[in-house]
């Protein structure tokens, strides 16, 4: 289940150099389109029906424009604005907001162990990929103005692209009710693609097709056949069958796929603060999607100890 995440991962650091270039709406639309194709051409061999059922539309079309429209517009707007640390921060501050749209829709409970899990996975997400700005400030209660310089619009539209991901992992059930999920997740990433490509055509100031070499041309297909078709079909097929808060909650470990991509592959090293957000990070997923047991044993023991000092 961790797959999508650190696809995910890898292909937010193969977009970010391609947005400054080539604009946040092609590179958001490439994302999508190649990959909505690649889905719904292998739905029929997957022996799957590329239908979407009558009474799933209205679910489908919301779907349609908050996943894939607004989210791919979203992040890349926020790429271009920001790194992929405070960046992935934000984005990755999804799975709480899955977490309370779950309980409030579909019961979902979560007790103090899973609550603790999730804090601690924002905890850990901060010291991995927030700028060292950003902690001394919350650290050392500096004036107001420095804000100024951590918060720019490139954090506010990665902020509003966790919002549309989260309510789109809610929007899925709602439109899987009676169609298949691979189906729904390829058909609304090709049709999701079309207001992006045609608010980029209407951009003047852009050249429809820019420059890439063909270095640059490969991280787009890897973001668009891995980084989306692979990683968003599978996302969304566990999604609709699986319990949403324990599945999001590994969205947690989306920057240390990243992080981990930069060492092996760029050489990069982290720092001490970045291991530990290693760390917590791993120590929230297993709290979250471990919490019915670790409560239940704890209120076990609880009880047992209780008996003992009765008897």
């Amino acid at each position: 289940m961790a797959l999508p995440f650190a696809l995910w991962g890898t292909a937010m650091a193969a977009m970010a150099p391609l947005v400054s270039s080539g604009g946040p709406l092609l590179v958001a639309s490439l994302r999508l389109l190649p990959a909505g194709l690649a889905l719904v051409f292998a739905v029929p061999i997957l022996g799957r029906s590329l239908v979407i059922a009558r009474s799933d539309w209205i679910w489908f079309l919301a779907f349609t424009v908050i996943d894939a429209s607004l989210f791919q517009a979203f992040l890349a707007r926020g790429l271009a604005g920001t790194g992929a640390g405070l960046g992935s921060v934000l984005i990755d501050s999804q799975p709480l907001l899955v977490a309370l749209l779950a309980r409030s829709l579909f019961g979902e409970a979560i007790n103090p162990i899973g609550w603790l899990g999730l804090s601690l996975g924002l905890v850990g997400i901060v010291c991995l990929g927030a700028p060292p700005g950003l902690l001394s400030h919350l650290v050392m209660f500096r004036q107001s103005d420095s804000l100024t310089i951590v918060w720019n619009p490139g954090e506010f539209w990665m902020l509003g692209a966790a919002v549309a991901m989260a309510i789109g992992t809610v929007l899925i059930r709602y439109a899987c009710r009676s169609s298949d999920p691979v189906a729904v997740t390829g058909w609304h990433m090709t049709l999701g693609s079309i207001p992006l490509i045609v608010l980029h055509a209407l951009d003047q100031k852009r050249a429809f097709f820019p420059e890439w070499t063909s270095l640059d041309w490969g991280l787009m297909a890897y973001a668009s056949l891995f980084g989306s078709a692979i990683a968003y079909g599978l996302f969304f097929w566990f999604a609709n069958s699986k319990e949403l808060t324990s599945f999001s909650s590994l969205a947690f470990l989306t920057p240390v796929f990243a992080l981990a991509t930069g060492v092996l592959i760029l050489g990069e090293r982290l720092e001490l603060l970045q291991w530990f957000g290693v760390l917590v990070v791993l120590i929230s997923v297993l709290l979250v999607s471990q919490r019915r047991r670790l409560w239940e044993a704890g209120k076990l023991q609880e009880n047992f100890a209780t008996e003992q000092g009765n008897r």
